[in-house]
């Protein structure tokens, strides 16, 4: 167990957000490339780095991944030299997806060549929200702060509750969550939690299952009601540069959503991927989207964007 003097290394925006949130932010000393939330932290020194090159396609990205992974090889790369500089005591990762952060795989020949004490490494691998609440636990576990663990997740189930409670008895509309847009995929674990919490009924993915890969036949079928845009790692702009792929299919014309302006934008970046604190916010934007007249917590505008407009300029290119 490490006591508040802890050196924490943080490879995972959601484990870096955890971190701070029980009060560790002073502690951190390195993160991965991709933390950068709250202010201040991307101020710490990188030590992973993707081997994706930036303005890919969610196409290209795609294939990029299947192509090095074929290849028997990992997305990510760790700076062993700097790892050691930093000396952490406790370092955070995931087993939860290979694709989408470091995983201890990545930091084996790191560890191998460590002098000294290795840090503890803390693995987060959640699959639904009673996962994420248990990985709050561990973390504080290993900070030696279990008081603080508990009292966070008493909050953020709380701050979870109080969002239902907003929309409870509110007719529930059908909502389809794209994760990924090219080839599609659907937002699973935690997110139908999230649907169901905001007053939404979560189509096509299962609560605590993995995100599925789906065809457009399975979309059309579903016919949802609401349309919520939500890539893994891309902003608003970056999802509204590529809604034209998915317009261009025929069969979006069609779609009760699409014919009836209940398609929306989020920040697929900074909510639902990472499985932290900010679920909350998340849950929030959710219930903002399914009943606007009554869940208003100020998340238009910043967080998510109705997206009719863009999208009948997408279908009639």
């Amino acid at each position: 167990m490490q006591g508040a003097g802890s050196r924490i290394v943080s490879l995972l925006p959601s484990a870096t957000e955890i971190a701070v949130a029980l009060g560790f932010g002073d502690a951190l000393v390195g993160r991965s490339h991709e933390c950068d939330w709250p202010d201040g932290v991307s101020a710490l020194p990188p030590v992973t780095r993707s081997k994706l090159e930036k303005g890919l396609t969610s196409r290209a990205i795609e294939d990029r991944v299947q192509e090095i992974v074929a290849s028997g090889l990992s997305v990510y790369e760790v700076d062993a030299a700097l790892l050691r500089r930093l000396d952490p005591q406790v370092i955070l990762t995931q087993t939860q997806c290979a694709v989408c952060a470091v995983t201890p795989d990545d930091l084996t020949q790191a560890l191998n060549d460590w002098t000294g004490a290795k840090p503890d490494l803390v693995s987060l691998a959640p699959d639904d929200l009673s996962d994420v609440w248990g990985d709050v636990r561990r973390v504080a576990d290993a900070l030696d702060a279990p008081e603080a663990g508990e009292r966070l997740v008493t909050e953020l189930q709380a701050r979870l509750a109080s969002v239902a409670a907003v929309v409870e008895g509110r007719s529930r509309p059908k909502v389809a969550a794209i994760e990924w847009m090219d080839p599609l995929m659907v937002a699973g674990n935690w997110v139908p939690e999230l649907i169901d919490v905001a007053g939404g009924e979560s189509v096509l993915a299962t609560p605590g299952q993995h995100s599925p890969w789906i065809g457009w036949e399975a979309l059309a079928e579903a016919d949802p009601d609401m349309l919520v845009l939500m890539p893994c790692g891309y902003r608003i702009a970056q999802t509204l540069a590529e809604l034209p792929t998915l317009a261009a299919d025929p069969r979006w014309q069609d779609l009760r959503a699409v014919r009836s302006g209940q398609v929306f934008v989020t920040d697929g970046q900074y909510f639902f991927n990472r499985p932290g604190p900010r679920l909350i916010e998340s849950a929030e934007i959710l219930a903002e989207i399914a009943h606007p007249d009554i869940a208003r917590f100020g998340h238009e505008g910043t967080a998510w964007i109705r997206a009719s407009k863009t999208v009948e300029a997408a279908s009639c290119a």
